[in-house]
C-alpha cells in the first residue's frame, strides 16, 4: 500500500489505549509517525479534560504527545465560543476542561450562551432546572458533544449528550454540538495542521463518532476492531474507507 495520508487524528478511547490499558503497537506507531513525518492531533470527545492534562496524562503512558497536538471537545467548543465572541456563557463543566474556558466572559445568572460539558455529580435537579429556565430566558444552547452513554471506564454511564437531549426537549430549542461526529471539531483540528483535507486520515473504534465524523468532515477514515467496536459495526450503511484489528495495523497507511 502506498503511502498517502500526511495528517493523522487519531480517537483516544479505544484506539491508542482502552480503560486505562495502552494497546501493543500504539506508542511504537506514533514514534514510526514521527521518524516519517506526519503530523498528529489528538480528537477526542473528552469534555473533562484540557489538552495540556490529555497530553500529560499520554505523556505518562509513553507517548509522545505535545499540548498543542490534542484537540479535546472541551477546546473546540472553546475555540468555537471565541468565534461567536459571547457576551457571556455560563459554562456547566467539570475538572480541567474548564481550563480552555479560563478567558471567556462568564455569567452564570444571565448568560447569552450555555454550555454544557459533563458536570459528573452535579447534573442535580437545582442546575438542571436553572439550565432549563435560562434557555426558557433565551440563552443559546452549546452542548459539547452528543453522545448519550459512555463505556470507557468499564461500566454504562450516561453523558453529556444525554442531558442535552433532554434540556432541547424540556426547553423546546435545538442545542449547537460541537464533539464528533459533528465537523466543528474536524474543522477546529484541520485548522492546526498544514494539510490538505484529502491528506488526513481519522482513525477510530466507533462508527457513530470517528467514522461518521470523518465522513461528515470529507477525510478518509480507519475503523479499528478494538475499544467499543462490534462486527455489526461493519454492517450498516456508515462505512470505513480501511479496517485494521488494531491500531498498529494501520502503519501501512503512511
Amino acid at each position: 500500500m502506498s503511502a498517502r495520508f500526511e495528517g493523522v487524528f487519531f480517537d483516544v478511547d479505544g484506539v491508542l489505549e482502552f480503560q486505562g490499558k495502552v494497546y501493543p503497537g500504539a506508542v511504537e506507531l506514533i514514534e514510526f509517525l514521527r521518524r516519517k513525518g506526519v503530523l498528529i492531533r489528538i480528537v477526542t470527545n473528552s469534555t473533562l479534560k484540557s489538552r495540556k492534562s490529555c497530553a500529560s496524562g499520554l505523556q505518562a503512558k509513553g507517548f509522545q504527545i505535545g499540548e498543542d497536538e490534542v484537540i479535546t471537545a472541551s477546546f473546540a467548543t472553546a475555540e468555537y465560543l471565541r468565534l461567536l465572541h459571547p457576551r457571556s456563557c455560563w459554562v456547566m463543566l467539570k475538572r480541567e476542561g474548564l481550563e480552555e474556558f479560563r478567558d471567556l466572559p462568564h455569567d452564570d445568572r444571565n448568560p447569552e450562551y450555555l454550555v454544557l460539558g459533563d458536570l459528573r455529580e452535579d447534573f442535580n435537579f437545582q442546575n438542571m432546572n436553572r439550565a432549563l429556565k435560562l434557555l426558557l430566558r433565551g440563552s443559546k444552547f452549546i452542548v459539547m458533544i452528543p453522545e448519550t452513554v459512555d463505556n470507557s471506564m468499564g461500566g454504562v454511564e450516561l453523558t453529556v449528550g444525554a442531558y442535552g437531549k433532554m434540556l432541547e426537549d424540556a426547553a423546546r430549542v435545538k442545542a449547537t454540538y460541537i464533539g464528533k461526529p459533528n465537523r466543528y471539531i474536524f474543522d477546529i483540528a484541520l485548522a492546526t495542521m498544514n494539510v490538505p483535507r484529502d491528506r488526513v486520515v481519522m482513525i477510530g473504534d466507533k462508527i457513530l463518532t470517528d467514522i461518521l465524523g470523518a465522513k461528515k468532515a470529507g477525510i478518509k477514515s480507519v475503523l479499528v476492531k478494538t475499544g467499543e467496536f462490534k462486527e455489526s459495526d461493519l454492517k450498516g450503511h456508515i462505512r470505513p474507507d480501511y479496517v485494521f484489528d488494531s491500531v498498529k495495523d494501520a502503519a501501512g497507511l503512511f
